[in-house]
């Protein structure tokens, strides 16, 4: 499910340009990063896209269970997109671009951004525990600082509604 919509400027219908990529998975501090995303994108004329990355299907003994193991997980993935989707519709007045795809999350994040030139700021949520803000935060600050062509911004998860809406 791509939905390919250009950013539209919602008071007179001419593209913005402006797209702030947020990763959906159940974590917690996704929904810090989303709610910033759609502030951001409101207070800047702005859209949200979103991006689910399934995980490969492990089982390959059989093509038949691993095909249906596939399904399922994208079925899956559009039901938590069309919940997130309706969320930022709520707070920002539009359908978001969503991507469903399937890969090593790193690797489909940074191949998103280098494919969708209207991408222009990553939006990731920080976990809160003591494991680290999380992989993908801990990877592209690591190992991608300088080589992506857009900005990540990082909103600790820990942070409240209200803390979220005074820095966007």
């Amino acid at each position: 499910m791509s939905d390919e919509i250009s950013p539209v400027d919602t008071k007179n219908g001419s593209s913005t340009g402006r797209t702030f990529l947020c990763v959906v998975d159940e974590s917690e501090e996704m929904g810090a990063a989303l709610r910033f995303a759609c502030r951001r994108a409101i207070n800047s004329n702005g859209r949200v896209a979103l991006l689910y990355v399934m995980q490969p299907a492990e089982f390959q003994h059989w093509m038949a269970i691993g095909e249906r193991m596939r399904e399922e997980a994208r079925e899956e993935a559009e039901e938590l997109l069309q919940v997130v989707a309706s969320v930022v519709e709520k707070r920002t007045g539009y359908v978001p671009k969503t991507y469903i795809r399937e890969g090593k999350v790193r690797e489909v994040v940074v191949d998103l951004i280098n494919e969708e030139k209207d991408i222009s700021l990553l939006i990731l949520g920080a976990a809160t525990g003591t494991d680290g803000p999380g992989p993908l935060v801990t990877y592209l600050v690591e190992k991608m600082t300088g080589q992506l062509r857009i900005p990540v911004t990082i909103v600790p998860g820990n942070l409240t509604d209200e803390q979220v809406d005074a820095i966007s």
